[in-house]
């Protein structure tokens, strides 16, 4: 269990994510080394659901600035995660 916990890192609660919740589609901040069938295990332990499919988009860096320093954020992964009819995750509702 403590392996799936790394995979997800967070619910990625945006407009673009929630309109996507309507059909059956959640999307997840992931760990940018897991692949698909990591983060599918994950998903189905975790939340007790089936999944369909899962798509995944490499987050690129940004730059940031604290006063003149100038540095790079982390890189990172979402994954979209389509679930069977019927299941929801209860978690991301609200």
């Amino acid at each position: 269990m403590a392996v799936e916990r790394t995979v997800l890192r967070s619910p990625v609660i945006t407009e673009k994510a929630t309109l996507l919740r309507d059909g059956n589609t959640y999307t997840f901040r992931v760990d940018p080394r897991a692949n698909k069938i990591q983060i599918r295990q994950a998903v189905e332990s975790i939340f007790e659901v089936k999944v369909e499919s899962v798509r995944t988009v490499p987050v690129p860096r940004k730059k940031k600035r604290q006063g003149v320093a100038v540095g790079m954020t982390s890189k990172g992964k979402k994954a979209y995660v389509k679930l069977r009819a019927g299941d929801s995750i209860e978690l991301v509702e609200s």
